[in-house]
């Protein structure tokens, strides 16, 4: 994954975005679990950071 290499983070300081991340959980099947998580890895990223992307890109005006 590419985020940051090189810096060290520091607890409740966000790196990526401007807020930072708390837990949530949501339910999905195995299919599509595992079909998330081939798009992050398609993606370089993390299943966390993947989904944080792809709804940041959504615009609900």
């Amino acid at each position: 994954m590419s985020t940051s290499k090189g810096k060290k983070r520091i607890k409740n300081i966000p790196v990526l975005h401007e807020q930072v991340k708390e837990q949530h959980s949501i339910m999905l099947t195995p299919i599509t679990w595992k079909k998330l998580q081939a798009l992050a890895i398609d993606a370089d990223k993390s299943v966390s950071e993947y989904l944080e992307t792809l709804i940041r890109q959504v615009n609900c005006d």
